[in-house]
Formats: structure tokens, sequence, C-alpha cells
């Protein structure tokens, strides 16, 4: 396979190189040298950010994981760069030397991590540690960057090749394991799943891998082209994934990564849809200009209230309506709690504004409790993590049953909420596709938290 003979030359070619001298030429360029790690270290950085703020949206541990991977590189890549001579500072002390390789293998044991399939219980605590996760990362980089520049022992001193190659080896090894580890696992996703990121990322870590092994056994050939040649690994794998990131769909970027069970999992979730009573007549009888305004008005009022207020996610806006889903990651166990007041508020604030604007029509909102299925669909051009399933259809239909300014609840909602909630029963309804009816209620209050 092409991807095979890729994988093999790297490692034929410093075996080539360390076997003819004579052709491994000396080629000391600082500054060359300091702008390939750099560019590198700044690549990897930004995919750190992008991949681990996708993780912490999604509530997905892999995506979490693979950004501290990339962080670590990231963080321990731009000091060596500082190893280059004469460029920012004196880079002689073993701190700078050995920031490559002990970074590699720092970010192999969070790849390595990252390849576990976890569910959904110990996502959600491997994502609710990030800021811990996060704060020894940076204290570690802080640590050694401060021990480096400062020139502190026990790194304070050049270091020759004799004196850390063993140490330095079995480091090594175990990173390339770790690699090892993360390839075959991200291999596997992409078999599953046909994905290009996935197959980048696999691709990716085994040249990590290699890199590690060109790093240990060209230490005494130091700017000579064996040398050279794990930072341009290094260079190819973070430019690789970045390529397959940026040709990805912006829309769930990173979603060839998900774990199995934010792809596609099963949730007890809380849906909130809410649509304007009147609103057909109301645009005809209007200009486009004040129909924009009034939803520019309402949206940019409602939208930030549900999702800073109730942690609800907005997940679309179709015409004049908003369609909110509550407990969509699994970390919401008081969801139908959160949906009710955040529909009962959504009223609320729309009395305020229509204090203003009286002609303008006012929401039904309607809110119902139950099993989804949470993941992503479409492909490449167009693609959403959303929630499926017969609760989403209720929940529809109870909005077009609820009084406009009123919310009406499920029976499941009901469920959910305390014993002070204040409810007024309604007819029993008989909906499409059901053989039971249906039982729904008009929602007046509920009690205090």
């Amino acid at each position: 396979m092409p991807w095979g003979i890729a994988l093999a030359l790297p490692l034929a070619l410093v075996i080539l190189l360390r076997a003819a001298p004579t052709i491994d030429e000396r080629w000391e360029v600082d500054p060359v040298h300091f702008w390939i790690v750099l560019a590198a270290g700044v690549v990897n950085g930004a995919l750190a950010i992008a991949i681990s703020e996708a993780g912490r949206r999604r509530r997905d541990a892999r995506l979490l994981l693979i950004g501290l991977a990339f962080l670590v590189s990231a963080g321990f890549l731009g000091l060596h760069a500082l190893a280059t001579p004469n460029v920012v500072v004196d880079g002689g002390s073993a701190g700078f030397v050995l920031a490559t390789p002990i970074g590699l293998v720092l970010a192999g044991a969070f790849a390595a991590a990252s390849a576990v399939e976890y569910g959904l219980d110990a996502s959600l605590r491997i994502v609710a540690a990030a800021r811990w996760l996060l704060a020894g990362v940076l204290a570690i980089m802080a640590l050694w960057a401060i021990v480096s520049v400062a020139g502190l022992p026990p790194l304070h001193q050049p270091v020759t090749p004799a004196q850390v190659d063993a140490p330095l080896s079995a480091v090594a090894a175990l990173g390339v394991v770790l690699y090892g580890y993360s390839s075959w696992s991200y291999f596997r996703v992409w078999w599953r799943r046909r994905t290009g990121l996935a197959f980048a990322v696999a691709f990716a870590f085994a040249l990590l891998a290699e890199a590690l092994i060109v790093a240990v056994v060209s230490l005494p050939t130091s700017w000579r082209l064996s040398w050279w040649e794990w930072h341009a690994l290094m260079a190819i794998s973070f430019f690789a994934i970045a390529a397959a990131a940026n040709s990805e769909w912006y829309e769930e970027r990173f979603s060839g990564l998900y774990l199995d069970e934010t792809l596609a999992g099963k949730r007890e979730v809380s849906v909130l849809f809410a649509d304007l009573s009147g609103f057909t007549p109301f645009s005809e009888a209007r200009g486009p200009e004040q129909v924009h305004a009034m939803l520019v008005t309402y949206f940019g009022e409602l939208a930030p209230m549900i999702d800073r207020e109730f942690n609800g996610e907005v997940q679309d806006f179709v015409g004049d309506q908003i369609f909110a889903i509550f407990n969509k990651r699994g970390d919401q166990p008081d969801h139908a709690q959160r949906a009710a007041r955040a529909a009962l508020e959504l009223q609320r604030r729309v009395a305020t504004i229509r204090a203003d604007h009286p002609e303008w029509p006012r929401f039904r909102a309607a809110v119902n409790t139950g099993p989804v299925l949470a993941g992503v669909v479409g492909d490449r051009g167009h693609r959403i993590h959303g929630v499926f399933g017969d609760t989403v259809n209720l929940g529809a239909r109870l909005e077009g049953q609820a009084p406009p300014g009123g919310v009406v609840i499920g029976s499941e909602t009901l469920a959910g909420l305390a014993s002070g909630a204040n409810v007024t029963a309604l007819p029993e309804m008989h909906v499409k596709g059901k053989v039971q009816p249906v039982q729904a209620y008009v929602l007046n209050g509920l009690g205090p938290l």
C-alpha cells in the first residue's frame, strides 16, 4: 500500500544516512531551523485550540485528549525552537535539547488515552476534569521552560549523546509504543467510518513514532541531514492533520474523530419548541424589513437567554421557530426543570418586549421529555449534530396546542418537575402515528428551586 511505503521510507532514509556518513552532510542554517520548528509549533497549537474547543462543546473526551496531546507537543516544540543558537537565547542547555523528545512522549500518553472508546459517563468525567488536566499540562511546560531558560539544575549543562542515549532511548521506546497503539486505534476508526480526518490522525501518529526513533538515533549527528529528518517528520504530521481538518465541512469538522457515543448515542432529553402565533398574517401586512427587525429583536433576546441562563443548546431557527435541546450532551439530570423554566422565562421576556411593540405576535411554546438518538447526520457539504426520535416529533405537535403566550408540556416533562408545578390538564390528544391518546398540560408556573 502507498501509505505503508510512505511510513517505511523515513526509517530507511535514516538507516541509509547513518550507514553512509559521507552523504549525511552537515547543514547548519539557524534561521531555517528556528522557523521550521516555530511554524510546526504554531500549527500544532492552533490544532490544539480548535480540537479542544470542539471537545468541550460536544463533551467528547477523545477530542479533549487529542487537543491536550497537541498542546503538549506544541509547547515543548516551541522550547526546542529556543535551542537554535543565536536566534532568541543561548539554547545549549539540556532542557532545550531534550524538550522535543520529552514533549513527544508526554503527548503520546494523551494520544493513547484518546484512542480508548469511552462510554458516556467516563467521557463526561474526563471532560469535567478538563481544567485540572489543562492546568497540569501548562504547569509542566512552564516548569520545564523556567528551568531551561534560567539554566537551573538538572537541565543547566549541555549534554552529549553518550550521557542521554540510554535513558532517552528507554523513554522514546515508551513513546513509540504509545503512538503505535494510537495509530492502530485511529486506523480502526478510519476503517469503520472511512473519514479522511481519522486516517490523517492515524498516519500522523505513526510519523510521530518514527520521529521519536529518528530523534534518538540522530542525536550524535546534530545539524546533519539525518538530524533534520525528524524535524521534517513532525512538520509533515501536524500539517497533514491541519489539512485534513480544513477539508472537512466547517460544521462538526471533527466528527470523524468523535467517540461512538457522541456520534450516535441514546439520551434522555427535553426539547423546547416556540413559534410565533399569527406570524403569517403579520408578515403579509408588513414589509420584510419590519419582519426582520422583529425576529432579530426576539431571537437576539431569547437565544442567549436559553444558552446562558439555562444551558440549553439552541439547535436551530426555522422561520419564526426556535428549537432548543436540554441534556443533549448527557450532563443535565435536571433537564426537564431547565427546559420548563426556560419556556416560562421565554414568555416573560416576550411580554416585556411586546410592551413596546404591542402589534407584534406572541409565541406559543411547548416542552417535551423523552429518549432520543443524539448524533451526527449529513456528510461533507452539510453536517449537523442533532437529536432524532418520537420525543422531538411530539414536542413539535404539542407546540401547536399551546395558547399564544402559553407553555404546554408533555406528561414525561411533568414527571420531571418538582411537586410545586402549577398545571392545567388539556383534553387528551390523538396524535397521528400513536395508538394511545397523549396527555398534555398547560404550565402555569413552577415552585421555587
